[in-house]
C-alpha cells in the first residue's frame, strides 16, 4: 500500500511539473492589452536611396568575392538610412526615415532581399515604425512586399508595401522609390 501511495505522489507530482513547464503561453483577448477595433491604413510616401555625394544616405557595407564580377551584383549588402518624403523632392517634407539594410539576393537578375524599419518622425505615426520583409525585383514595374510587424501606433501591424520606382540615376545608382503601404494594425 506505501508503494501504491509513493507511485501516486510520484505521478501527480510529474503531473503537476509537466503542467507548470508547458504553460509558458496562454490565450489573451485583445483587450486585455487596451486593444481595441483593428484598422487599416494607407501610407503614401517617396523613399530616396542615395549611394552618391558627400552625404550618402545608403552605403555598402560588404560584398562577396565575386561581387564585382557579377552582373547582378550578387553578395553586395547595403546599410541605408534614407528619407521618407511627402513628395518626390528631397527636400519636400520629411515624414520618417528606412533604416536597416538590403542586399542583392539573385544571380540571375537584380533582385534585393530588403529588410528594414519605415521609422515615422511627424504626425500622429511619430515614433512608430513599421517592419518590411520581402524581395524587391527593382527592375519589375510595381513590387510588392509584405509588412510584417510595427511598434507604437503599428504594434500587432500586418499588410504589404508597394513600390514603384519614379526615377533612377543609372550613372550614381540614386533612386526615388514611391511607396503605398497598406496595413493592419490596433
Amino acid at each position: 500500500m506505501a508503494n501504491l501511495a509513493l507511485l501516486f505522489l510520484f505521478l501527480f507530482s510529474f503531473t503537476v511539473a509537466t503542467t507548470k513547464a508547458d504553460s509558458f503561453s496562454r490565450n489573451l483577448s485583445p483587450e486585455t492589452l487596451g486593444l481595441k477595433r483593428e484598422k487599416l491604413s494607407h501610407l503614401h510616401f517617396f523613399f530616396h536611396d542615395t549611394l552618391s555625394g558627400e552625404n550618402p544616405t545608403a552605403v555598402p557595407v560588404a560584398q562577396a568575392a565575386t561581387t564585382n564580377k557579377s552582373s547582378t551584383s550578387f553578395g553586395l549588402v547595403v546599410m541605408i538610412d534614407n528619407p521618407l518624403t511627402v513628395r518626390p523632392e528631397v527636400n519636400s517634407e520629411q515624414v520618417g526615415r528606412a533604416q536597416g539594410i538590403y542586399a542583392s539576393a539573385s544571380q540571375s537578375e537584380i533582385s534585393f532581399l530588403m529588410a528594414f524599419n519605415l521609422f515615422f518622425t511627424q504626425g500622429k505615426h511619430n515614433g512608430s515604425s513599421l517592419s518590411l520583409l520581402g524581395r524587391n525585383s527593382i527592375f519589375s514595374g510595381i513590387r510588392e512586399m509584405p509588412i510584417v510587424g510595427g511598434s507604437g501606433l503599428f504594434r500587432f501591424a500586418r499588410g504589404y508595401a508597394k513600390a514603384k520606382t519614379y526615377m533612377v540615376n543609372l550613372k550614381t545608382n540614386d533612386a526615388i522609390v514611391e511607396y503605398d503601404v497598406y496595413v493592419f494594425h490596433y
